[in-house]
């Protein structure tokens, strides 16, 4: 784990552990599927004592490109995050209510 310190208050931040972070949204009709399958996020997780203060960071080991799933848009078929609501690139919306 890193060495950290605080960005607001200058105190040495204190690693709490490792955990995965649910990626994806929550649909309308299909539920929690569309979060299922979106995977998770590995991340560090470090508190500040004083301040109280919570900062996540990518495990240096798993900080790569490919480390967040992908799909692509029915629209214009480029590839991008899995959890976005809409197309980056045409801005097609995938959860339309």
């Amino acid at each position: 784990m890193k060495d950290l310190i605080c960005l607001r208050c200058g105190t040495p931040l204190r690693c709490a552990g490792r955990e995965k972070l649910q990626l994806g949204q929550t649909g309308w009709i299909l539920g929690s599927l569309p979060k299922l399958l979106s995977g998770a996020l590995e991340v560090d997780i470090y508190i500040c004592p004083m301040c109280g203060k919570l900062e996540f960071y990518l495990p240096a080991e798993e900080f790569a490109e490919e480390s967040i799933p992908q799909r692509k848009c029915p629209v214009c078929r480029r590839s991008h995050d899995f959890d976005a609501p809409l197309c980056p690139f045409c801005k097609h919306k995938y959860y339309a209510r």
